[in-house]
């Protein structure tokens, strides 16, 4: 891309100058936004706040994270809250910042790092891709299946970062048995490792920053809340159902190198031995892990026998789940901490800004809530209400997984799930939907990791991306009026 001053982008410096541009034009040029009975100029307010946020967010023109604090400043200053303090407004809009969410993602980000720390997450992806197969196509899959299945429990970025070596281990002793270069299942077994990066963390609710952005937004916007379970019971059949798809494309694409009998056996075996038997630090881990685990599945039962004792406590305070499910995650990495188990080494390579740009999201959500910009939203909105159930959920899959190849899924996101409709399905699709875009590097950070390993071309993962592309928003349309609209009614 062609650069502007300064080295600056040329689409990030259109961004810096139109984002307060087009703030300044919905705030002050006359529109039905200004005419809504009783609010006055507060939707136009919310609105340019939320086209500066967008705009600033899509073409990264500063630092995500800096964008995500911009309600705090402009909502007070602009009325957003209607408020007679600033005092307070400043109040409300910092509170979205100290949500029960962000420290449910902040545990267990936490959580993923002491994974991270022991090492194992990486000795539960060699055992999966042990148990799978060693047979090319076997190796495929599990490579598919083992980066998928860490990336429910860590980010993303950091699944890729650790996967990638694995397949590097595997595609040098391939190529030493075949005596040539496998371009093409180089590229597939990349691939794999970016695609079940993505997938795999749609299925749990800390597996990706977006989950929490829906399960905050569903909380503001219906009052209820998406249970740890529940949401594993509507997202995770979802990575289930489309990881054949997404190994079944790749295979075409590796099977064109005509690969002989199965050979990467020998580089699991050694990558295991070379990890040892399970430390210490390991055992610990797994167990409060799997505490952590069993306790978030059983929230309904435990949460209802705890309930009481917080209002008695607290003054009446009203245990939600988003409460239990933060209080599980953070008792768990700070038990973690206290014996040891997690270094602030590790901790420290957690993404902060992460937090930062979940705060801001929700902070829009409740500007645009309470200013009465929602409504109008509604209103706009009237004629993807008024389509079939399929129809709508196949634009919101198709729209989102177009934004996302265009920016972050989280930025994705925090826009989307802010102007359709209220339905939690739609809702929750879109969700998926922001994890799904396979085309482009831009799309998610585990798309441009694997452009390092030196096999995949843009071509190549253009070629097999939109095909994924489109079976994804096609497979996310049925799943949403059938299996969503179970689980999420």
């Amino acid at each position: 891309m062609s650069k502007a001053l300064g080295g600056m982008t040329r689409t990030r410096l259109i961004g810096l100058v139109g984002g307060p541009v087009a703030a300044t034009l919905l705030l002050l040029v006359p529109s039905g936004l200004h005419q809504i009975p009783g609010m006055e100029h507060r939707p136009a307010a919310a609105a340019a706040v939320a086209a500066w946020m967008a705009l600033w967010w899509f073409t990264e023109a500063v630092p995500m994270a800096w964008t995500s604090l911009l309600p705090i400043v402009l909502f007070p200053l602009l009325g957003v809250y209607g408020g007679e303090s600033p005092v307070g407004d400043v109040g409300r809009a910092a509170a979205p910042f100290v949500d029960a969410y962000i420290f449910l993602f902040l545990g267990g980000m936490a959580l993923g790092a002491a994974l991270e720390q022991w090492g194992l997450h990486r000795r539960i992806a060699l055992l999966i891709m042990r148990a799978i197969g060693t047979e090319p196509q076997r190796l495929l899959l599990g490579m598919l299946t083992a980066t998928a299945t860490v990336s429910l429990w860590i980010s993303n970025t950091a699944t890729a970062v650790m996967m990638v070596p694995i397949g590097m281990a595997l595609m040098a002793q391939l190529e030493l048995t075949e005596g040539r270069r496998l371009h093409h299942f180089g590229a597939a077994l990349m691939l794999a490792v970016a695609y079940g990066s993505n997938v795999g963390g749609i299925g749990t609710k800390i597996g990706s920053p977006t989950n929490s952005v829906f399960a905050g937004v569903v909380s503001r916007r219906f009052g209820s809340e998406v249970g740890f379970l529940e949401y594993i019971a509507a997202a995770l059949p979802f990575v289930i159902l489309f990881l054949p798809i997404a190994w079944w494309l790749l295979w075409r694409l590796g099977r064109q190198d005509r690969l002989g009998p199965g050979q990467g056996g020998e580089v699991i075996q050694q990558e295991l031995i070379r990890l040892g038997p399970p430390s210490a630090g390991e055992r610990t881990v797994g167990l409060v892990f799997l505490a952590a685990a069993v306790l978030w599945i059983a929230a309904d039962p435990v949460r209802t026998w705890l309930a009481p004792a917080f209002a008695s406590a607290f003054g009446g305070f009203k245990l939600l789940g988003k409460h239990y499910e933060a209080g599980v995650a953070l008792l768990a990495s700070g038990t973690l901490l206290v014996i040891g188990r997690l270094s602030l080494a590790a901790l420290r390579r957690v993404p902060w800004d992460s937090l930062l740009l979940l705060g801001g999201g929700f902070a829009l959500a409740a500007g645009i809530e309470a200013s009465g910009l929602s409504q109008w939203l509604s209103l706009q909105l009237g004629g993807l209400e008024g389509l079939p159930p399929l129809a709508q959920h196949a634009t919101v899959a198709t729209t989102t997984i177009l934004l996302s190849a265009m920016a972050s899924n989280t930025a994705t996101v925090n826009v989307m799930l802010n102007v359709l409709p209220a339905s939690r399905p739609l809702l929750a699709v879109s969700t998926f939907a922001s994890s799904c875009d396979f085309a482009l590097p831009a799309g998610t950070p585990p798309n441009a990791i694997v452009f390092g390993s030196g096999y995949v071309r843009l071509p190549v993962m253009m070629r097999v991306g939109i095909s994924l592309d489109l079976l994804a928003a096609a497979l996310l349309t049925l799943y949403g009026i059938s299996w969503v609209q179970l689980m999420l009614p």
